[in-house]
């Protein structure tokens, strides 16, 4: 009976440390965005930086295994990523905000030109009166008024940002120094740390498989991307769009952001289109372009380029771009395929655990047989 009694006391522990154990995982996960949502002035560059970082690792490598001292190499990897992201500035930025500044002007060839589609939908002539006049009279007018010089570099950039962007920035590009800067200490300390072999062998494969697919998938997807924005480009160049190259840039800077980024993208080409020119089927065919161009990229090129080895489910795209567009917005649908990467990489190296048996162990959801006690009192008896 003593033994009974015991066994009884230590599964009601149990079950009382797995259920308070389960609550506090449950509130963690559930504060854990609304977290991330409030501290976005902190967590956004932090995260933003450390998946630039991870991306640049294999670069950094490259460059140490020809000699290149590790801080030094972190160097030039920062360097060579801020010139990329500058020419994409002055590419995408500069003539993007001369096109939002030449828009009011542009209303009225809009509405010409859309004049047959509003024709045909003569119900909806009334609600798109109104909306154009309210486009030409208020907020675009207003920001026609308010127009400024768009920034020619990154460091025109900052200097005409908030000095919290500034702050970001600034903290975004040392972050990224100091990770690649001790990245190699940091690796070989993390993995010398473990107790034994098998945890060190473990630890190294996470950390390998997470830095090769996530380089692997944004220097993939970023050459993919590059080049559908130089072929839109061209094709743009041939039937006399004005800035091809500006988007160009916008549609493989929309395309890192699966589903959402290419209808983005042809919206913007198709009031474009109407901006230039003045018959309605010509100033569609910007975004025709760009359709036909992505539905060739995304069902042919990307499947056959990236192969199995980074397929991810469709469904946990979408969850993902919307979970983190919730939190970050724009910026959070950027980086929600490599968080997402990168989590599935962890996962699938580290082993997916069983979080109902590491919460509950074996008897803590069920009660135990009773044949166990019984099992138990006569062992305990015949010891004794």
């Amino acid at each position: 009976m003593r033994t009974r009694d015991q066994a009884e006391m230590e599964r009601r522990r149990d079950r009382l440390l797995a259920a308070l154990a389960l609550i506090g995982g449950v509130g963690l996960v559930l504060a854990l965005p609304f977290a991330l949502k409030a501290g976005s002035a902190f967590f956004l560059p932090l995260t933003a930086a450390l998946v630039i970082a991870i991306a640049l690792v294999p670069f950094l490598e490259w460059m140490e295994r020809r000699g290149v001292p590790s801080k030094l190499a972190a160097l030039i990897a920062v360097i060579s990523f801020l010139m990329v992201a500058n020419v994409a500035l002055v590419l995408i930025i500069v003539p993007a905000t001369d096109w939002f500044s030449a828009l009011p002007d542009r209303i009225e060839q809009i509405q010409s030109n859309l004049a047959p589609i509003i024709d045909f939908y003569s119900q909806l002539q009334r609600f798109v009166d109104q909306t154009v006049q309210m486009l030409a009279s208020g907020t675009i007018a207003a920001a026609q008024t308010a127009a400024v010089e768009a920034p020619r570099s990154l460091l025109e950039l900052a200097a005409t940002s908030a000095p919290s962007v500034i702050v970001q920035m600034l903290f975004a590009i040392l972050v990224i120094y100091f990770f690649l800067a001790g990245w190699t200490n940091l690796r070989n300390q993390t993995i010398s740390s473990r107790g034994s072999f098998d945890g060190a062998l473990t630890v190294a494969r996470v950390i390998q498989n997470v830095v090769d697919a996530t380089s692997a998938y944004v220097t993939t997807i970023a050459v993919i991307n590059l080049s559908l924005g130089l072929a839109v480009a061209l094709a743009l160049y041939l039937i006399d769009m004005p800035s091809p190259l500006m988007w160009g840039g916008i549609v493989a800077l929309f395309n890192f952001i699966p589903y959402f980024g290419p209808i983005l993208a042809a919206v913007l080409m198709g009031l474009g289109g109407l901006m230039v020119f003045d018959d309605v089927w010509l100033a569609l065919l910007p975004a025709l372009i760009q359709v036909s161009f992505h539905v060739v990229e995304a069902n042919a090129i990307t499947p056959l380029v990236l192969g199995r080895r980074l397929t991810m489910n469709p469904l946990l795209i979408l969850v993902s771009l919307s979970f983190w567009g919730w939190v970050w917005g724009t910026p959070g649908a950027l980086l929600a395929v490599p968080l997402l990467i990168i989590l599935q990489t962890v996962i699938a190296a580290a082993g997916k655990p069983d979080i109902a048996g590491f919460l509950f162990e074996h008897g803590t959801l069920m009660p135990r047989p009773r044949e166990e006690f019984s099992d138990n009192s006569v062992k305990s008896s015949q010891d004794g």
